[in-house]
């Protein structure tokens, strides 16, 4: 596929995706979506942008095939080991004053890092009494994620992150291996709910002791970041902590006196009175 997208091009793709099904990447880094868009026009062997046009109008599959492609799927489980042992050491222990704790996982993936959360809560002895509400614009996503199986081939890198993130047990302990896959175990899950939830649209719909969203901020635009931290502050319950990627910042944003760093390099603050 050699033809370029042009800015027009771009546009109409966008509000197609916008207005026949309400998904809105109007906020997204436009680079970085351009580059996704074209990716998935060679993959889908298609020979213009006018073919993506016309097969967007009028094949819902093809939609979901995109969206499939152009959301961020990178994840691991205990990704960064260094940020969950300072959320082990330092925000689940002020958690553990709370008779109940609610947690969102924001552009959870597939939830490998949703059950490294789960992982921390059950060593803590918090995950009775903890709700994780999990979600991520991409069904497909959702779809894998409530399944809780995993490729097999992972959990050597996946036991090693454990252990670097202060892992108090023997990692295998928390999966069944079956054939070419592991299933986690449904006692972690249990606690889980996962659903679909838009960022760029969605309102609140609780309030949290712990927002975590990492590695999604940096394919949104200034505007759009802005308007996602308001939704996360209210969100959160009074001295609430929001824990956001470790290429990520809320140093630029018009909301960031309203939260005092708990830690700098691991992104994690917390809301004020």
């Amino acid at each position: 596929m050699k033809e370029d997208i042009s800015n027009a091009d771009f546009l109409d793709i966008i509000s197609i995706v916008k207005l026949q099904y309400g998904y809105d990447f109007t906020g997204y880094a436009p680079a970085s979506i351009r580059r996704r868009l074209f990716r998935f026009m060679s993959h889908m062997r298609l020979t213009s942008v006018f073919e993506l046009k016309h097969r967007l109008v009028n094949d819902q599959d093809f939609f979901a095939r995109l969206v499939q492609y152009i959301t961020v799927n990178v994840t691991e489980m205990f990704r960064d080991p260094q940020f969950y042992r300072t959320l082990r050491e330092q925000v689940l222990p002020k958690l553990a004053a709370y008779p109940n704790i609610k947690i969102w996982h924001a552009g959870c993936s597939t939830g490998e890092e949703v059950f490294s959360m789960a992982i921390l809560l059950h060593e803590a002895g918090l995950l009775s009494r903890t709700k994780i509400y999990a979600t991520d614009l991409n069904p497909a996503n959702l779809d894998k994620a409530v399944t809780g199986i995993l490729p097999l081939d992972n959990m050597k890198d996946f036991t090693q992150n454990y252990i670097q993130s202060g892992g108090l047990a023997d990692f295998s302990n928390y999966y069944t291996a079956r054939y070419d896959n592991v299933l986690i175990k449904k006692e972690l899950r249990k606690q889980i709910i996962f659903f679909q939830h838009n960022l760029v649209t969605d309102k609140v719909f609780n309030e949290f002791q712990l927002i975590c969203c990492r590695n999604v901020f940096i394919y949104f635009n200034r505007e759009l970041q802005n308007s996602v931290l308001q939704l996360f502050y209210d969100s959160l319950s009074p001295r609430g902590y929001l824990a956001m990627g470790i290429k990520e910042t809320m140093r630029f944003a018009d909301i960031h006196r309203k939260f005092e760093v708990v830690h700098a390099h691991h992104k994690i603050y917390r809301r004020k009175e």
